[in-house]
């Protein structure tokens, strides 16, 4: 069953979180409003740059009462922003200052389900989120010491992600911000990884260049400032983490905990026992493949009659050496890929931001030990230094949800409070296919250019696009 799993922190939007269809610049009146207060002259949303808006059905009597004026014009270290994810198969609620101090911490795992099921099943992930959503996020606020009264802002995970699972985190912010008038920002689920190492970091300015590797992720992308990135590489299939899972369940290892058993078991192999090819070694881009590094994989457990069904627990010692062979040998052939990659995007990041000085890793795969040491080589090599945020800020968390919406918060970028008597059925702007940055013209990848259906133009090319808007506006 799903447990809720407490852990605190030794050491971690912006966008039209409103209902279908999308509202224009729903921060036109309250602009208007604070000009005329003489605060936040800057204050401005990025919107989505689509012609077919309806008409705004906010005024400026959201923001009447002094309390939630001082909450909109906070932009110092007085912030307090409640971050919620459900993108995938974590719930997670966190509770974040805008010093960068975590009040609390929160994430109830699907690890169960995760072993049932071999991987993440979105029905019945929705339903493991809505079983907890409530519990999670009044834990993580009385770990704080707080009520919803006391908070600034609630920041929640739009997308990328399952729709199914977003929504479940979409509807808990609104219900939150919308009893307790409180404004909202919606975050892109992989800038808040980019992000996060900044809450510890504090010599981690723009810019930056930042692997973000997990089970559904391989992104290379040069962060040139808050909101604005620059895609050097993706993966043009699976995810390195994907392969790590799969792997993991193919040598019948502990699927409540997959990349990390596998990274155990390869510790007692050999690395150079199987011999698998390098991905995409023809190729002199930054994008990934692991599709077929996984097929290797299948190849050479067949080949030496391991039965995936049978758990490492019960394997022979002769078993379980070839088991810890092929992970070994996988693992070292996997992270070459991303050395490979790595080292390729930082040749071309220095020549477009020669200042650069730091490579931030995170995400789930970001907390393997043999992966962090392979890159930081890397890293030394070129001049650079690694950023790895601790582990329990690489997988997915609310406090990077929660820091992405306070830097964005600063900006100006949110949106009011929704309503308060919102319906249960309401149709809330997700965006399950939505990339980070504008793609790099040497990296664009010819295969990734057909599935682009149904996805949302870039977090980046739609602030752009708000941006030139204000700046035409009288």
């Amino acid at each position: 069953m799903v447990g809720l799993v407490l852990s605190l922190s030794s050491t971690f939007s912006r966008l039209n979180l409103l209902l279908k269809p999308p509202l224009p610049y729903t921060l036109r009146t309250l602009r208007t409003h604070l000009r005329q207060q003489k605060q936040q002259p800057n204050l401005y949303i990025v919107s989505p740059p689509f012609n077919s808006i309806s008409t705004s059905t906010f005024t400026t009597s959201n923001f009447d009462s002094p309390k939630t004026q001082t909450r909109i014009s906070a932009t110092g270290n007085d912030l307090v922003v409640l971050g919620i994810e459900t993108s995938c198969d974590d719930t997670a609620a966190a509770v974040v200052r805008s010093d960068g101090e975590i009040l609390s911490q929160v994430v109830s795992s699907q690890a169960d389900l995760l072993a049932r099921y071999g991987g993440v099943a979105p029905k019945m992930a929705e339903e493991a989120h809505s079983q907890v959503i409530d519990q999670v996020v009044q834990q993580a606020l009385d770990e704080a010491n707080l009520t919803e009264i006391d908070l600034s802002a609630v920041a929640v995970t739009i997308g990328p992600g399952l729709s199914l699972c977003l929504r479940v985190g979409v509807q808990k912010a609104r219900k939150i911000a919308g009893s307790f008038n409180l404004p909202i920002v919606g975050v892109h689920h992989m800038e808040g990884h980019a992000l996060v190492a900044r809450v510890l970091e504090k010599e981690l300015q723009f810019p930056f260049l930042t692997l973000l590797i997990s089970g559904g992720h391989n992104l290379l992308v040069l962060a040139r400032d808050l909101g604005q990135y620059l895609q050097l590489g993706t993966t043009i299939d699976d995810a390195i983490g994907e392969a790590y899972d799969k792997t993991a369940r193919w040598l019948g290892l502990d699927m409540r905990r997959g990349g990390p058993a596998l990274e155990e078991l390869a510790r007692e192999g050999n690395a150079d026992s199987v011999k698998f090819s390098v991905p995409m070694k023809q190729h002199k881009d930054c994008n990934f493949s692991y599709a077929g590094l996984k097929t290797q994989v299948r190849i050479a457990i067949a080949s030496k009659s391991i039965d995936p069904e049978t758990p490492i627990s019960s394997a022979s010692c002769k078993d379980r050496s070839a088991r810890a062979d092929i992970a070994a040998s996988f693992q070292r052939v996997a992270v070459l890929h991303l050395e490979e990659r790595c080292e390729r995007a930082i040749e071309w990041a220095l020549k477009i931001e020669p200042n650069i000085k730091f490579l931030v890793v995170s995400g789930g795969v970001a907390s393997n030990q043999y992966v962090r040491t392979r890159l930081d080589h890397i890293v030394k090599e070129k001049g650079m230094q690694l950023v790895c945020p601790p582990p329990s800020l690489c997988t997915d968390n609310g406090v990077m949800i929660a820091w992405t919406g306070i830097e964005h918060f600063r900006k100006g970028r949110f949106d009011p409070p929704p309503p308060a008597d919102e319906p249960e059925d309401a149709v809330f702007d997700l965006r399950p296919r939505w990339p980070l940055g504008e793609e790099y013209a040497e990296g664009r990848s010819e295969a990734r250019s057909m599935r682009k259906a149904r996805m949302h133009p870039s977090l980046t090319s739609m602030i752009q696009a708000s941006m030139q808007q204000q700046q035409q506006q009288p």
